[in-house]
């Protein structure tokens, strides 16, 4: 025991600049073991040989010996329908449970079922989880809410609110996530603030993937999809032993797919090209009391971004105010797009392909320091460049054309110590992150507010960098005092430090720079020493307070350091097998954010602080009818501080979108869900989900026209009240080897506005998708054939309405797609 304690240490303190082989070496001369957190004696679970491996495999793939022992209890789970909803495995609370055993809302879906729901990415996820919404900011970036707890910003290197994790390794910004739900074995949805234990910036919620793991029998299998506008999807993976005590997975995926978009103005033209390769490998190394597991994954992304739909003319400055009117005339002539998902405008001749990378190297290892007590060491360097044409004026004409360049490095570490068995179970440990990011907005940009006077621009760069490092000590503490009640206490402290270097650039053709050094020198009554500005320069003015009025600053530099302690209690019962009962109290915490706007003066880069939620939550799962019904519901009620949220300020460049923090605010709603299975092969999921966001006290803001409003009693933007899904599986046996599958999804939301100010044309209307699917397959599902369709009713529906520069645009959703998928294992 003492030399594994000295190797992981070892991992752990070299961190990433560790070779594989090196750590290999170090272990060769250890005896092969399983790859589950077993004492000794326990027979690992080992998860099914498929690319989504479906039904209740080994959570996170360790299970301890309990969990394997009520495992054993239960019927085997063949991946069919027929197993009981109860036997799913979640890692929620970092070590594996029983779905009904976990007294917190989650929504649990296996790789098999997200691949049948078309479920390849994080956004995705609405299909199977209410209360969990989607929604592209401007210029694309992912933003993810539950329950009304989101953060919008245009900005790729900006902390959510919902975190991302892969099998507990953070996934640290949203632009990260895209090949996150590929070779999954399962994903866990957990609602409400969990920053006890996933960190601070999981005030939402927190997504756990759970990837497949390598298999001990050698496995492989691929699955093959064609479909509307060309689609091929292809993936495949290989998995077994490999030498000795080491077992391997490798899994890749490549997708391509036509554009779906049609030009308004050129019928010819196409965008929406899909181009986006993924892939994954794991090395798992175990033997008797240690295990080791190095993951490597990443994708490139060369798609195209996607284009808005012109709504109307509504320029930053008007004419009366002394707005130029280059493109006035052209942009009064073009007429609203259509009510049709396909159609949208960008400028002609211009490449809107991305050229995005990310990768990430995890090291986990555990070590049962005793048959009760495991010390975990998680290891990750995670790299992200983007690269990405924006398109979002809705016009043929260079209005405002921005491109994403961003790069972010994060590293991470966590360890802990803890003790799963008995009354008694608790956990110990800290982390440490340190992210470099360096978010820039290339504009390319003619428009009402692009000059001063006579001195024009036509491209500019907003650059926000940071470097942002966070400390971290938590612990949680789990004591059954009688039989089936359990009180649960968790808290974290943090302590973070962001210091942040940004500027209005020049983008290196000079424009920027010549009108700014006007600019300066007439403010400063053409006083000497003359302003010069060189190409490419920082063109932002001092003002009182730092550095010299209406002097440009070589650069702005700001820091904010700030800390908290996030906590939980809880108290549960479990007075049977099929039924919990819970109530939670939960305070959680998101870290402040620099903002990434052109900013004039440098209070313009002031950031928002930190906010906090108060989360109260009580719920119930029970399971009826021979475990063939599961009903789990919950009521919360969250009291908000200083939310983070995307208003709109006056500027002298006009009215833009900005970060606005509203000092009280309230979240309040209810949830239901249920798993059916009434009869052998037939089972229905549902859950519907009621949210009621609200401002609690008067603050001022701008609406998008530029009227400066009270926003107290609206709700947050983009946050729908009802939400609702249902999913029906039905499989039937043709003859002994071969079964009929069938089933279908509908997804729905309620409206909702994309801003502040209740402005009809920033209503986001309420809409429902139907999918379907028709497919056969062996039933030992080695393989299968099935055709499927999304949107099936091609149903038009947005995603989101900005005002953009001097256009209304409105995002939509994807129109009808359909195709045909076959997969074999062998």
């Amino acid at each position: 025991m003492k030399q594994y304690l000295v190797i992981l240490l070892g991992t752990t303190a070299l961190g990433l600049s560790t070779p594989a082989w090196a750590v290999q070496q170090a272990l060769s001369s250890t005896r092969q073991g399983g790859t589950t957190d077993t004492a000794p004696g326990c027979v690992p679970k080992e998860p099914a040989p498929s690319m989504a491996a479906p039904g209740p495999t080994a959570g996170d793939g360790r299970l301890s010996c309990t969990d394997q022992v009520a495992s054993a209890a239960r019927p085997a789970d063949t991946g069919k329908n027929d197993s009981a909803p109860d036997d799913i495995i979640v890692t929620a609370q970092k070590r594996s449970e029983r779905l009904s055993d976990v007294p917190l809302s989650i929504t649990a879906a296996s790789g098999d079922q997200l691949a049948n729901a078309g479920i390849t990415r994080p956004a995705d996820l609405e299909k199977i989880a209410p209360g969990l919404t989607f929604r592209p900011s401007t210029y694309g970036s992912p933003v993810l809410t539950i329950r009304g707890i989101g953060f919008y910003d245009v900005a790729v290197a900006v902390a959510p609110t919902v975190s991302v994790y892969s099998d507990q390794v953070p996934i640290p910004y949203l632009a990260m996530t895209e090949g996150a739900s590929f070779d999954v074995e399962r994903v866990e949805i957990l609602k409400g603030p969990q920053g006890t234990l996933f960190g601070q910036n999981s005030t939402g919620g927190a997504i756990n993937y759970i990837p497949a793991k390598p298999t001990d029998a050698l496995t492989s299998g691929f699955d093959f999809t064609y479909g509307r506008f060309n689609e091929v999807d292809a993936q495949g993976f290989v998995s077994g032993p490999i030498s000795g005590d080491l077992k391997g997975r490798i899994a890749v995926r490549h997708e391509y797919a036509d554009g779906w978009q049609v030009s308004q103005s050129r019928p010819s033209d196409r965008l929406g090209r899909r181009d986006f390769t993924t892939g994954r490998a794991i090395l798992d190394w175990s033997t008797s009391g240690l295990r080791l597991e190095l993951i490597a994954n990443g994708w490139i992304d060369k798609s195209e971004t996607q284009a808005g739909q012109f709504m109307r003319y509504d320029p930053q400055i008007p004419a009366s105010a002394g707005g130029y009117t280059d493109l006035e005339a052209a942009l009064l002539a073009i007429a609203p797009a259509p009510d049709k998902s396909r159609i949208a405008d960008w400028d002609p001749g211009v490449s809107l392909r991305r050229n995005d990378h990310f990768y990430q190297f995890s090291l986990r290892g555990d070590i049962d320091l005793s048959d009760s007590i495991t010390l975990t060491s998680i290891s990750a360097y995670s790299h992200l460049k983007q690269w990405a044409p924006v398109d979002t004026d809705g016009v043929p004409e260079t209005n405002l054309r921005l491109t994403i360049d961003a790069r972010i490095k994060s590293f991470s570490q966590e360890l802990r110590i803890a003790s799963a068995k008995g009354p008694l179970r608790w956990m110990i440990g800290g982390n440490y992150s340190n992210d470099t990011t360096d978010d820039r907005e290339i504009g390319n940009i003619l428009a009402s507010n692009s000059g001063f006077g006579p001195l024009r621009y036509s491209e500019f760069a907003i650059g926000n960098a940071q470097k942002i490092e966070s400390k971290a000590g938590f612990g949680s503490i789990d004591y059954e005092f009688v039989h089936g009640l359990t009180l649960q206490l968790s808290g974290r402290y943090n302590d973070q430090t962001n210091r942040f270097r940004g500027c209005l650039y020049d983008s290196g053709n000079g424009d920027i720079s010549t009108v700014f050094s006007f600019v300066s020198n007439l403010l400063r009554g053409f006083a000497a020493p003359v302003v010069a500005l060189q190409p490419g320069a920082c063109a932002t003015l001092g003002e009182v307070g730092y550095g010299t009025p209406n002097v440009p600053v070589p650069i702005v530099a700001k820091r904010l350091s700030e800390d908290n302690f996030s906590w939980r209690a809880g108290l549960n019962w479990k007075p049977d097998r099929d039924t919990l009962l819970y109530a939670n109290v939960t305070k959680g915490y998101k870290a402040g954010s620099f903002p990434t706007v052109p900013g004039l003066f440098p209070t313009q880069f002031d950031p928002v602080t930190q906010e906090s939620v108060l989360a109260f939550e009580a719920g119930f799962k029970i399971a009826a009818f021979d475990r063939r019904l599961q009903l789990d519901g919950a009521g919360f009620y969250y009291k908000y501080n200083d939310k983070q949220i995307a208003g709109y300020v006056g500027t002298a460049f006009g009215n833009l979108p900005s970060l606005v923090q509203i000092p009280r605010s309230s979240v309040r709603g209810g949830e239901l869900s249920l798993n059916w299975r009434p009869i052998d092969g037939l089972r229905l999921n549902a859950g519907v989900t009621y949210v009621d966001t609200r401002i609690d006290r008067s603050f001022m803001t701008n609406d998008p026209n530029g009227t400066t409003i009270d926003v107290k009693g609206a709700s947050f933007p983009g946050t729908p009240k009802w939400q609702a899904n249902a999913d029906v599986d039905y499989r039937v046996p043709l003859n002994a080897k071969v079964e009929l599958t069938m089933g279908g999804n509908i997804s729905y939301r309620s409206s909702s506005q994309a801003a502040f100010g209740g402005l009809s044309e920033f209503e986001i209307p309420g809409y429902a998708t139907l999918d379907l699917r028709l497919g056969v397959g062996a039933l030992d599902s080695r393989w299968k054939a099935q055709i499927w369709g999304r949107n099936v009713t091609n149903k038009f529906y947005l995603t989101n309405v900005t005002d953009v520069i001097d256009t209304v645009v409105r995002l939509t959703g994807r129109p009808a797609t359909y195709g045909v998928t076959l997969s074999y294992r062998y």
